[in-house]
């Protein structure tokens, strides 16, 4: 193997924004690891693979992934080309969730500007802009209740 970097705890969960609890339980369930441990003090000592695995991870979990599907996408990394097409559709299903949750914030960010609008064209006593500003409301409604469902 030749010379190998070997990383402390907090090294990793500086490198991977996961906490060093996250870290501890993720290879307890088998999702990292199982990682070495020093010889005299018994800490944990990860690889730079150990450190690659925590950083995928992290961004997964950043993307709210859950524990299952992580588990998932760690036997399919594992498996490699064979499991290519299972890894795809794991991550389009989640591409998915996220572009509804794009969808979703969208409408709140239109909403909270166009109540903006509202209240700055009262402010200014501009009653033309202030209906226009409620037209906008009201034509946001129908997306406004579907999201909040």
């Amino acid at each position: 193997m030749g010379d190998m970097t070997l990383l402390t705890i907090s090294d990793v969960s500086r490198q991977s924004g996961l906490s060093e609890p996250t870290l501890r339980y993720y290879e307890e369930v088998g999702l990292i690891g199982p990682i070495d441990r020093d010889a005299s003090s018994g800490h944990r000592r990860y690889t730079d693979r150990d450190l690659d695995d925590a950083y995928i991870l992290g961004c997964l979990r950043g993307m709210g992934v859950g524990i299952e599907d992580m588990r998932t996408y760690r036997a399919n990394r594992a498996l490699g080309n064979a499991a290519a097409g299972d890894q795809r559709d794991l991550l389009l299903r989640h591409a998915t969730r996220v572009e509804q949750e794009i969808d979703t914030l969208r409408v709140h960010l239109d909403y909270l500007q166009f109540k903006a609008a509202l209240w700055d064209a009262r402010e200014r006593g501009d009653a033309a802009d202030e209906a226009a500003a409620s037209l906008r409301i009201e034509a946001l409604a129908p997306k406004l209740q579907r999201v909040l469902r």
